[in-house]
């Protein structure tokens, strides 16, 4: 937490440059994890997990209902090397669409903003095969979590006024 709180506002300044609504405004949301922790799915980078008010249910983690269209996830990222040198990574999204979008995704668009605010790709847009790799991976969660990762359990917080 010392670091994030030390490069978060680094971090969301070149998010930002992209002009993207979330990155405008999503460490403003609600976020589902005590502290930053090791994503193997993210580049080994440390990670948080944010949700739009939308998105609530996403705090019943593996007890989530279907999170109805309009949620939005973020997941800022950074790296710590053996040095001590912090790099920010890639602010990774995903919102979910309107049935019919993109059905093998469960209607979620991925989207992945570089730290400079460039985008990387988008599901059916610009750059669209750069995070077909998200739909490949989320695809390995499973049907029963709506192709979700939720947060480990020693970094999850509960909230008493979710709903």
């Amino acid at each position: 937490m010392v670091i994030y709180d030390k490069v978060r506002d680094r971090m969301v300044a070149g998010y930002r440059l992209s002009h993207d609504p979330v990155a405008e405004r999503f460490v403003e949301w609600r976020r589902y994890n005590s502290a930053p922790y090791r994503s193997a799915t993210h580049g080994q980078r440390f990670v948080n997990n944010y949700a739009n008010a939308t998105a609530r249910a996403y705090g019943d983690y593996e007890n989530a209902d279907e999170l109805p269209v309009g949620s939005v996830l973020a997941k800022d990222s950074f790296a710590v090397t053996q040095r001590g040198d912090v790099f920010t990574g890639p602010l990774f999204l995903m919102e979910k669409m309107p049935k019919g979008f993109r059905p093998e995704a469960h209607d979620w668009r991925y989207t992945m903003i570089m730290p400079d605010g460039s985008l990387f790709g988008t599901t059916n847009g610009e750059g669209n095969e750069r995070v077909e790799f998200c739909i490949t991976c989320h695809e390995a969660v499973g049907e029963d979590q709506q192709q979700l990762f939720f947060v480990p359990q020693e970094f999850r917080v509960q909230f008493l006024n979710l709903r």
